[in-house]
């Protein structure tokens, strides 16, 4: 058993007491942050003991996601509770805050301590999309169902690589890929705390989206070109920005 995960939960549990103090976090935030709780342990547990096997060491780099993955959680919480009540932006948009930041600081600190690993490109990969599917969700609420593409549409991906496996190959590293990722939270945090008027807003978060399908694109088109013949690939899913993996 290692003990990450449960120092991860511990810190979650301790944030989200923080907010039910500080923002009157309500039942539906509470359940919410729970289930992300013990899912989030029961994911990472499985995935060192299937990645690491042995006394192998966590490494500062997943330490620094960790944490994100805390933030991401209390985002999650406080998102959950807009359908009982609006929720706290600006406790909403510091933890939102926090978490983009940290997103930049967990790949510099992989590569100047050698800790780069297919653990932690996946790990940091997987917050980050699931970070953009909860930002989604809450900027939809304003601005229309159709901001939820912007975090189902790596969700989308993923299911669609089952079906065809030369979705699943490799991509070349892509300065436009990381910075699409990049606009996209940048983007629904400003949307989702509310400091532009209602249709600026849902331009700016429909340019987004719209990066996001050209990105999206690009990447297949290559995936496509360079699809292998009479042979399936099975790699994790490096795609279209959000999600990217840690480089």
């Amino acid at each position: 058993m290692r003990l990450e995960p449960a120092l991860g939960a511990a810190a979650q549990l301790v944030l989200l007491l923080l907010l039910g103090t500080v923002t009157g976090l309500g039942p539906a935030g509470w359940l919410t942050g729970l289930v992300f709780t013990v899912a989030t342990w029961g994911v990472l547990t499985r995935a060192l003991f299937r990645s690491w096997p042995g006394p192998l060491p966590f490494g500062p780099a997943n330490a620094v996601t960790l944490a994100r993955t805390t933030l991401v959680g209390g985002v999650t919480a406080l998102v959950a509770d807009v359908f009982t009540g609006r929720p706290p932006v600006a406790a909403l948009a510091a933890l939102t805050a926090v978490a983009l930041v940290l997103d930049a600081v967990d790949g510099r600190v992989a590569r100047r301590t050698g800790t780069a690993s297919p653990f932690g490109a996946r790990f940091d990969m997987e917050v980050d999309a699931f970070l953009i599917l909860v930002l989604s969700v809450q900027v939809a609420l304003e601005a229309g169902a159709w901001v939820l593409a912007i975090g189902a549409m790596r969700y989308v991906f993923v299911a669609a690589a089952r079906v065809l496996p030369w979705l699943d190959g490799p991509l070349p590293p892509s300065m436009a890929r990381k910075t699409v990722a990049a606009v996209q939270g940048v983007v629904l945090l400003v949307a989702g705390a509310g400091v532009l008027p209602r249709v600026p807003a849902s331009t700016v978060v429909a340019a987004a989206l719209a990066l996001l399908v050209w990105s999206f694109a690009r990447d297949v088109r290559w995936l496509w070109r360079v699809r292998p013949a009479g042979r399936a690939v099975r790699r994790p899913v490096r795609l279209g920005g959000v999600g990217a993996s840690r480089t």
